[in-house]
């Protein structure tokens, strides 16, 4: 798998990215330890998790692998705070002291003594952000994070943060899509303008480019979960359909896959330094892998913008 530099960082990911939203939820330790050693045989580096995930445990079931699955040092952990869930409602604590808890207790579930790279997981707009970025720069500071970032800040706010910030941010995380391309309008141009590299979310579209729901809703897909079918509700109106069947058609002519298409699209456009994918499970995983990742020919690339224009 490629290895590309995060930015204008010395940061290295793969191009692809193990996101572990399902793990402990719908993806199992068995599942998830395939999942993981698969991912790493094949040369991906960065398993990206978080505080909230399914309230932490997560970041726990990563660390039970850690040595058993895989060793600590194949493996570039990102993981995020500022966020925590219920079943009722998401809240949002980016101070310094909130912050800073739960990076000890992300260190503590993970069964390491430092973090690749630690996020300010979203804006909180009830706390100054030079304390939130003061508890990024005491994290890495103290060897706790070895490089530090933020996740889903909007154009403005990354350029604030990367003019205040007196320390080195190297990365955002967004959601960032042929269906959702709204990072263009604003957060691409401020993610380079400042240097940093943008680690892309949900990159096939919570998984309706992947071609899985034309004309239905797979049982054991997460549109067919009550608590998760919100999430994937937007990308099946009419205007995300026809971006997936331009998709499915490009991907029929070039002998290609619907999502090989997506991800390779996705991972030629400026500032994206790698695709943050959720298999969740091993099957899922072998179709990412057999992707060939390479850059699409301009008139099919041109042809995509212009379908999935927003």
């Amino acid at each position: 798998m490629q290895q590309r530099y995060v930015g204008n960082s010395g940061f290295r990911v793969s191009s692809l990215s193990l996101g572990t939203m399902s793990w402990a939820q719908e993806t199992d330790e068995q599942d998830a330890a395939e999942v993981l050693h698969a991912f790493v045989a094949a040369g991906g580096t960065v398993v990206d998790t978080a505080a909230s995930y399914a309230h932490g445990q997560a970041e726990a079931m990563l660390g039970s692998m850690l040595g058993d699955v895989v060793a600590r040092s194949e493996l570039v952990i990102s993981t995020k705070a500022g966020v925590s869930s219920s079943d009722s409602r998401r809240s949002i604590n980016a101070s310094r002291g909130a912050m800073l808890s739960a990076l000890d207790a992300s260190l503590a579930r993970l069964g390491t003594d430092y973090i690749d790279i630690w996020f300010a997981h979203e804006w909180d707009p009830n706390v100054p952000l030079d304390e939130t970025l003061s508890a990024l720069e005491l994290a890495q500071r103290t060897g706790r994070a070895r490089y530090v970032g933020i996740s889903n800040y909007n154009g403005w706010q990354t350029a604030k943060a990367a003019a205040v910030a007196g320390f080195t941010l190297v990365a955002n995380q967004s959601e960032y899509s042929l269906v959702q391309r709204k990072a263009e309008e604003e957060l691409i141009p401020a993610v380079e303008d400042a240097g940093l590299g943008l680690m892309a979310w949900a990159p096939l579209g919570r998984g309706v480019l992947s071609g899985k729901y034309r004309g239905q809703i797979p049982a054991d897909s997460r549109a067919a979960q009550n608590r998760l079918a919100a999430y994937i509700e937007p990308y099946l109106e009419p205007r995300a359909s026809r971006v997936v069947e331009a998709v499915a058609m490009a991907a029929r002519g070039l002998g290609r896959t619907p999502m090989d298409v997506s991800l390779s699209w996705l991972l030629s456009r400026p500032g994206v330094a790698t695709a943050i994918v959720g298999p969740r499970n091993a099957v899922q995983l072998k179709e990412l892998l057999d992707a060939q990742l390479t850059v699409l020919p301009a008139e099919i690339g041109r042809a995509l913008e212009d379908v999935s224009a927003q």
